[in-house]
């Protein structure tokens, strides 16, 4: 057995739940955490969205249950990590992978731009570790892993989600700190530019050709190349591991290179 495949200490799988997995990111750490073993509850505004998700692990002969929740909703968050328990197990990975952009000039942003963006990133990734911290406490293990980027350093047109993501930064080293002493740890991941449905959305919505795009990033990249999914599912893998247990606090920017 690999050591991303070591099950819980009485043996049984661990049991991750995923937010904002029915497609891109969150789909292909779905997937990776599945492969590494766990059970996956995948979560997601749609459930019949998730269901794809968690059909294709099935295929592959994993455990997974589709969940739809709106994770901003403290009600729904809660019934989400109480559903993945009593269908799978107590819940002991959390990644907070849900997340949307309104972006706009700072003059020309409205207040529900501001507060959607905070609400279902900041707020959502709160009610949902809130809600699944009891489980770990009680297995004294858990991993929490949130989705940062590398806009929380600053992006023109995005001083939405660039707060937001630098917020879950503070959030996560936070969670480090007061969750340690449970066996849990905490960890952020801040990626680069990454082909999703979600960059490509914002390609068009420019008026630049995606391909076009991507080769411009691409010439900025040290690697030479743009980040895919399953470069940031290979991160969460890693931070979910038996073996990472020392690892806490950290924010481990996936951009290709030393600078955002």
């Amino acid at each position: 057995m690999s050591p991303d495949r070591i099950p819980g200490r009485d043996g049984a799988a661990r049991v991750a739940l995923v937010t904002g997995a029915a497609r891109g990111i969150g789909a292909a750490i779905a997937h990776r955490l599945a492969e590494d073993g766990m059970a996956v509850a995948v979560v997601d505004l749609d459930e019949q969205a998730s269901a794809r998700t968690a059909n294709a692990i099935l295929e592959a002969g994993g455990r997974a249950i589709a969940v739809g929740a709106d994770v901003t909703d403290e009600s729904a968050a809660s019934q989400a990590v109480e559903r993945a328990a009593a269908e799978l197990g107590p819940v002991g990975v959390l990644v907070n992978n849900a997340g949307i952009l309104r972006d706009n000039l700072l003059f020309k942003m409205t207040v529900d731009d501001w507060d959607s963006v905070m609400g279902v990133h900041l707020r959502g990734a709160f009610l949902m570790t809130r809600a699944a911290q009891a489980h770990m406490v009680g297995l004294k293990w858990g991993r929490i892993v949130n989705l940062s980027s590398t806009s929380a350093l600053g992006n023109r047109g995005q001083v939405n989600y660039a707060a937001a993501k630098a917020g879950l930064q503070g959030f996560t080293k936070t969670l480090a700190l007061e969750l340690g002493k449970f066996g849990i740890t905490a960890n952020a991941i801040a990626p680069g530019f990454i082909e999703t449905e979600m960059t490509q959305a914002t390609a068009a919505r420019l008026g630049v050709g995606f391909e076009d795009w991507k080769a411009a990033m691409a010439r900025d990249i040290p690697v030479g190349r743009v980040g895919s999914p399953a470069d940031i599912a290979a991160a969460a893998s890693f931070f979910c591991r038996e073996e990472a247990g020392y690892v806490s606090g950290q924010v481990l920017y996936v951009a290709g290179g030393p600078k955002a």
